[in-house]
């Protein structure tokens, strides 16, 4: 018998701990403090101790509490960044996925997992009013991005031979998420080529820039190489016109990528605030987000195959398929820049077929009514200051005294140290933003778990810990 080989009763004592561990904790999540109360210095004591040459056996598995209890939970008064809340029926799946270990890469490496995935897909694209579009499952927005804008290069200014050998340019709003930056650096098309148009007073590109940018490139010799619209943008949740846009980009000869990551799946919910996103060439989308998926699980849809092929087919001789029926002859690695690729479809396709594709609608439509409510909330609130519309699921704010004449300067010191209290208190957890140069207090709810309630402590917290810090 192999040295790492366990017997059936061995499977099952694991197995049965793990779940009543996973178990314990769903059950008492949404009273979890939103924050542990632990420091880096009592983390790192906790789990740096040197790595054992004989094994503990089941003794192993007693730290996964401590694991549990040391980090910051999905519970119901999240707020933070832009992240689901894992939904758990997807979360039981991601370890069966585990547990079979396949490789999505090619239908002969995994039939039935290659299948669902791509069946998965297009249900995503369905999902968005993008029915006919293609593409795969990623690690994530960022990644979803990278290879959409590899795309948009190998379609618009060819380097995969040559090498980059012209300039070319990126468009994008200044409220693009800083992925893209990565991503035209790492293309070499350099960010120095990234235009980061300004925008209006709802956060969104002004056209009129864009295309007095577009001409300027056009006449010094720069190709546009592709024009990136948010459909959500990180700080606010503001969506581009779409619509405009997609028709700039086919007058530029440009490619028309749409960075979904964060709100494009609201379409399930509220569809006429994504028109135009049809027109897209490529859209990235997380279903970790607002599909409410443990991480990792995002998507690139792109509208053609033969310009992902294009862009990512590189195959050596072991890699070679000898099959020829259209199906067993799939291969994501030909459409993708990864050759190892998780299961990650298995959570997604069990979650949805569990729950049903209304359940999600209206999870993600009360998502969207709680973020107006919490609006309302600051609105009424002498003071708080809401600092942007809410078009999605964020809101921006700010503590404001009253009868107390304050800086922006003594503002942003004021509410970044209400920020580290409130989250150090472990009552709620939310995150910051940049608004027109003002330092923000910002929620985003993407959380299937949270109600008026959790949003009401936020309110409190922020108003109570406010006056705390003031009085100090």
């Amino acid at each position: 018998m192999n040295p790492l080989s366990l017997s059936q009763e061995q499977y099952r004592q694991v197995y049965e701990r793990i779940t009543q561990i996973a178990l314990a904790y769903l059950s008492s999540v949404n009273d979890l403090p939103s924050f542990p109360d632990v420091t880096g210095e009592r983390v790192q004591g906790m789990f740096s101790a040197a790595l054992p040459e004989q094994g503990l056996g089941m003794t192993a598995l007693d730290d996964l509490t401590d694991i549990l209890e040391n980090a910051r939970p999905c519970g119901p008064r999240f707020f933070g960044y832009v992240l689901g809340s894992g939904e758990p029926v997807a979360a039981a799946a991601d370890l069966l996925a585990s547990v079979l270990n396949q490789n999505v890469t090619a239908w002969r490496s995994s039939p039935s997992a290659v299948t669902i995935e791509r069946t998965v897909v297009g249900w995503l694209a369905k999902m968005i009013a993008c029915d006919g579009f293609t593409g795969s499952l990623t690690g994530g927005g960022s990644s979803a991005n990278l290879m959409g804008l590899a795309m948009a290069r190998e379609a618009r200014l060819p380097a995969n031979e040559a090498g980059v050998t012209k300039r070319g340019a990126v468009y994008a709003s200044t409220e693009v998420h800083m992925s893209i930056g990565k991503a035209v650096a790492l293309l070499g098309i350099g960010r120095d080529h990234l235009r980061l148009i300004p925008c209006d007073e709802e956060f969104r590109i002004r056209h009129d820039l864009l295309q007095e940018a577009i001409e300027r490139d056009k006449a010094d010799g720069i190709t546009p190489i592709a024009i990136v619209a948010s459909a959500g943008t990180v700080n606010t949740g503001s969506i581009d016109d779409l619509g405009m846009l997609g028709h700039t980009a086919q007058e530029a000869g440009a490619w028309f990528h749409i960075d979904g990551a964060y709100g494009a799946l609201a379409a399930v919910a509220e569809p006429q605030k994504f028109q135009g996103m049809d027109q897209a060439d490529s859209i990235s989308l997380d279903p970790h987000k607002w599909l409410y998926q443990p991480l990792d699980c995002g998507c690139l849809l792109y509208r053609m195959e033969a310009r992902a092929q294009r862009a990512f087919s590189h195959t050596g001789d072991y890699a070679q398929s000898y099959f020829t029926h259209s199906v067993e002859n799939f291969q994501f690695f030909d459409e993708s820049m990864e050759l190892s690729r998780r299961f990650r479809a298995l959570k997604l396709w069990l979650s949805l077929r569990y729950h049903g594709l209304t359940k999600f609608r209206e999870s993600i439509r009360n998502d969207l009514d709680l973020a107006s409510y919490f609006a309302s909330r600051v609105d009424a609130e002498p003071e708080l200051e809401r600092l942007a519309p809410v078009p999605l699921s964020a809101v921006c704010f700010r503590y404001v005294p009253q009868n107390a004449a304050a800086s922006d300067d003594q503002l942003r010191e004021l509410n970044s140290e209400i920020l580290r209290r409130v989250v150090r208190r472990g009552r709620v957890f939310f995150s910051n933003a940049t608004i027109h140069g003002r330092f923000a207090l910002r929620i985003c709810i993407v959380n299937h778990r949270a109600t008026r309630a959790d949003l009401d402590e936020v309110v409190s917290e922020v108003v109570a810990v406010g006056k705390e810090v003031l009085e100090h």
